[in-house]
């Protein structure tokens, strides 16, 4: 497996979700499905929220990838991801679990637990806490607030390589430097974005849509989902530049945010680019 990358490999993958446009099966949280299929929508690819049981295994059946979220979950959702997620795995689909608020609740952690034994994401996108969450090490030294981390990355790096071990995927550590690693010991860290993303509901959740269009269309889920995080880094950063320009706020800022994803450029993409990559 190649451990460097280089931003022509990275434009490739945002060209070709541009170009081929994968269906995303989403089955995500109540305040953020607006906002997760225009941001697939916007970037090229074709999103479908379904979460009825008696359709998620044929919506997966024409599905490129998978995403599932647990912000708003309930057991009729959580047993549609169950569905979904044995669906893909039969398939060889990727997928992609973002655990909003794990380690918030007994019954998130349940659920988490129920969807890890009944097949292994591809992909697995988080906060700090969240990540130690799932990794099974948050009654250590975190508690995690809400859906916000409690914990700053690097206090989950370790929790983040022990569950790429026992996923064998890749594990997305979300924060002010973004770090992406995965089984083979492929670490990436991503410093783009901008503060003013935290303040516009559905972001986060944004990014494990993207990052489950990105796998669609490349069959390395570590590069894919480091073309993914760079993409809406970078479209982070000139959405926050141009909306503070206009002395305008966090409102506008989702629309720049759609508009980015849309119209970003290469010479912008590679301009602004901050990423490192290394072996864990």
């Amino acid at each position: 497996m190649a451990t460097q990358l280089s931003f022509a490999d990275l434009w490739s993958d945002v060209i070709a979700v541009r170009e081929r446009s994968p269906l995303v099966h989403n089955i995500t949280n109540l305040v953020v499905i607006n906002f997760n299929a225009n941001t697939l929508l916007a970037c090229g690819a074709s999103p479908v929220m379904a979460h009825a049981h008696e359709e998620v295994a044929d919506m997966v059946g024409i599905a490129q990838a998978l995403v599932l979220n647990i912000g708003t979950l309930d057991p009729y959702w959580i047993e549609s991801m169950r569905l979904a997620l044995i669906a893909a795995s039969k398939r060889g689909i990727p997928v992609v679990l973002d655990p909003v608020g794990a380690g918030a609740t007994a019954y998130r952690n349940a659920s988490i637990e129920l969807l890890l034994k009944a097949a292994l994401p591809t992909v697995v996108r988080g906060n700090a806490s969240e990540i130690m969450s799932v990794a099974g090490v948050a009654g250590v030294a975190v508690q995690t607030r809400g859906v916000d981390s409690s914990a700053v990355v690097s206090d989950a790096l370790g929790a983040a390589q022990a569950l790429a071990q026992r996923t064998q995927g890749v594990v997305c550590v979300s924060g002010q430097t973004d770090h992406i690693l995965d089984a083979n010991r492929r670490w990436a860290r991503l410093s783009n974005g901008h503060e003013w993303m935290t303040r516009i509901t559905g972001v986060g959740c944004s990014a494990t849509a993207l990052i489950g269009a990105f796998c669609a269309v490349q069959s390395d889920a570590w590069r894919a989902t480091v073309a993914a995080m760079a993409y809406l880094g970078v479209v982070g950063e000139v959405a926050a530049e141009k909306v503070i320009a206009r002395a305008c706020g966090v409102g506008s800022m989702q629309m720049a945010l759609l508009d980015g994803l849309q119209l970003l450029d290469a010479g912008t993409f590679e301009q602004r680019l901050k990423l490192e990559v290394a072996e864990w």
